[in-house]
């Protein structure tokens, strides 16, 4: 099979999952490369299947990536599908979740051009900490992390991303200071294995390790995040934190391009080999 991993030009950081998943594609006898999205004369057609991966700079452009994928999915087969983009490019699916039943840190979507200050929605929400992010977004940009004792330290943030995009607000939960933000890494239906992430803001570097075993409260909560969510998914990362009372909530259900952590799990190379091997 002739596969594209798709990423963006230039990519905005070195993405761990490329030599994993290109090297075992081209082992198991496919012809993979890794055109990109936003290179005009990249042609998705040339592929039997392309595989959305480091596409990491969409939030720059979310319309024409949408349109992209769109138009990508009309000469191959795109995983994951348009429909699932368009419902995942917007973090306002937190609330949808949160509406069907599904545990989430607590979020307070703040549309573009709210006359509200940030101090304003820290006092509405009740929140001392919090952490304001775009509601469009890759990665760490435009997150902040913010106190409600010294709002204009954050306020020029706020108002210079607020202009332009939908925002959202959420509680800094203390007990990721310690164990971190925990990524359940799902290929074609099943939980793979499991990443600790330490906090992440403005640009700065990722740190993670492996984590032993997914808990079973945390196979609970990937279960029903993606009950909710668009079916006929390839691969998902479920995002959880702790809450301050110690009970797990979704932070972010990633379905367009995380990064899958493939370095740490060869069954999760493996299975993810497999299964775009059955696509077509």
């Amino acid at each position: 099979m002739r596969i594209a991993l798709v990423n963006c030009d230039p990519l905005t950081e070195p993405d761990i999952d490329e030599a994993p998943l290109l090297g075992a594609l081209r082992e198991a006898g496919h012809d993979a490369r890794t055109p990109a999205w936003n290179d005009p004369e990249a042609d998705p057609g040339a592929f039997d299947v392309a595989v959305l991966r480091a596409t990491w700079d969409y939030h720059d452009q979310p319309d024409a990536f949408v349109a992209w994928c769109e138009r990508a999915a009309g000469v191959t087969r795109l995983l994951n599908a348009p429909d699932v983009v368009r419902w995942n490019i917007h973090k306002g699916y937190l609330l949808e979740l949160g509406r069907a039943g599904v545990p989430i840190v607590p979020t307070e979507l703040v549309e573009r051009g709210d006359a509200r200050t940030l101090g304003d929605v820290l006092a509405r929400c009740g929140w001392d900490d919090a952490v304001i992010k775009p509601a469009v977004g890759a990665g760490s940009a435009g997150a902040m992390r913010v106190h409600a004792g010294d709002p204009a330290a954050g306020e020029a943030h706020w108002r210079t991303w607020l202009a332009g995009r939908d925002m959202l607000v959420q509680p800094f939960l203390k007990r990721v200071e310690h164990g971190g933000e925990r990524a359940l890494v799902w290929i074609d239906g099943e939980l793979t294995h499991a990443i600790e992430k330490a906090p992440r803001f403005h640009d700065g570097e990722e740190s993670v390790k492996a984590r032993d075993a997914i808990s079973s409260e945390e196979r609970t909560l990937a279960a029903m995040s993606l009950g909710a969510a668009p079916k006929g998914l390839l691969y998902a990362r479920v995002d959880v934190m702790e809450l301050d009372d110690g009970s797990l909530a979704l932070s972010e259900l990633e379905l367009i391009e995380p990064s899958l952590f493939f370095p740490y799990s060869g069954e999760a190379v493996r299975r993810m080999v497999a299964a775009i091997g059955r696509v077509v």
